[in-house]
C-alpha cells in the first residue's frame, strides 16, 4: 500500500510539472522556439535569461520602443532581428514581453 502511495504521489508531481511546462510552452510566441531560445534559454553571449525579471528590469526601463529597435538593428552579440528575420515589430515586442516575464508570468 505504501509503495502504491509513493507511486501515485510521484505520478501526480510529474503530471503537475509536465502540465506547467506545457502551459508555458503554449503561451510562448511561436517564433521563440526558432529564434530567441538559442541564447535566452542559456545566457549565451550575455543574453538575459527568459523569465529572469531582474535581468530584464534595466532593459525595460529604456522603454519598449528602444528595445524593439535594439532587436531589429542588433545590439552587442545579438544579430539584427535576434535571428527572427520574418518578425514584425509587434512580434518582436511580444517576444520581449514573453522573455521579460518572471517565472510566475507577471510582467516586470
Amino acid at each position: 500500500m505504501l509503495k502504491q502511495t509513493y507511486l501515485a504521489a510521484g505520478a501526480t508531481v510529474a503530471l503537475a510539472v509536465f502540465g506547467q511546462a506545457s502551459a508555458q510552452a503554449l503561451e510562448a510566441p511561436a517564433q521563440y522556439g526558432s529564434s530567441c531560445t538559442f541564447c535566452h534559454s542559456n545566457g549565451a553571449a550575455g543574453a538575459p535569461l527568459t523569465g529572469d525579471a531582474e535581468a530584464w528590469a534595466p532593459r525595460l526601463e529604456k522603454g519598449m520602443d528602444v528595445l524593439v529597435k535594439n532587436v531589429r538593428d542588433g545590439i552587442g552579440a545579438m544579430p539584427p532581428t535576434g535571428m527572427c528575420g520574418t518578425c514584425s515589430d509587434d512580434e518582436l515586442k511580444a517576444l520581449i514581453e514573453f522573455m521579460a516575464a518572471d517565472a510566475e508570468g507577471s510582467k516586470e
